[in-house]
């Protein structure tokens, strides 16, 4: 059977709080638990400029925890400064690839302050626009417990270099062959028929969905196929761009 995960981006005190509760409101219908990205100090102009700061958040942040929701540290401060795509280039601009081992060491280890100053201690990390390198790895081991990554593209999650990649192939929710899948989600950016969708998906497939927090994680290195549905995958992607 399919495990899907699904994955929810760019948490943070700026948001779309209607949006985020009708997320909310849906996943709770259904029993889904999401893994949230959660952007510790949130210096992205696109969101700090477009959304009013809600006083509320870290309270809303502290409920799905209660609920079983996994929050995830999501970069640091949600700004690009590079145009490397480093190991997974899903996109060429990062907040992490490309920048001095220090740097990233900072980072990490402020975002974590942040959210540990709210009782959150992350297991999991991605990084805006999913772009991350060996130094990123590097920091996360020196500055945190993370040792679960979110992203990547292959069949299965595998154990490469002491962390746990938990692989991310799609931007919406459908029927795909892999053993896990992960969709992910920014709901400030979601349309009423993004929702809709989202909700026949889920409708007789609750079972399928699993949350970060019960998978069983095995040291399951990376296989052959794996390796072969990520050259395919980046491939396309430099043939369409």
């Amino acid at each position: 059977m399919n495990q899907y995960i699904l994955r929810l981006d760019d948490a943070s005190d700026y948001m779309d709080v209607e949006k985020w509760q009708r997320m909310e409101d849906l996943l709770d219908q259904y029993g889904i638990k999401p893994l949230v990205g959660v952007i510790p100090d949130n210096r992205d102009s696109s969101l700090t400029e477009t959304y009013e700061q809600d006083p509320e958040f870290w309270d809303k942040i502290a409920r799905w925890k209660e609920k079983g929701w996994e929050m995830a540290l999501h970069g640091c401060y949600h700004k690009y400064t590079t145009k490397e795509g480093g190991i997974n280039p899903v996109n060429k601009r990062s907040e992490f690839a490309g920048v001095p081992l220090d740097k990233q060491k900072e980072m990490i280890r402020h975002g974590v302050d942040v959210l540990k100053s709210h009782n959150i201690e992350p297991r999991v990390f991605f990084a805006p626009s999913h772009t991350f390198d060996e130094n990123t790895l590097i920091a996360l081991k020196e500055e945190s417990n993370v040792r679960i990554i979110s992203d990547t593209i292959a069949n299965d999650v595998y154990f490469e270099n002491g962390f746990y990649f938990i692989p991310q192939q799609s931007g919406r929710v459908r029927k795909l062959p892999f053993k896990v899948c992960t969709f992910c989600y920014h709901p400030n950016m979601m349309k009423d028929e993004d929702f809709e969708k989202l909700e026949i998906f889920l409708k007789g497939r609750q079972s399928n969905f699993a949350s970060v927090q019960n998978m069983k994680l095995k040291e399951r290195p990376i296989s052959n196929f794996d390796r072969i549905l990520h050259a395919i995958y980046f491939a396309k992607k430099a043939i369409k761009t």
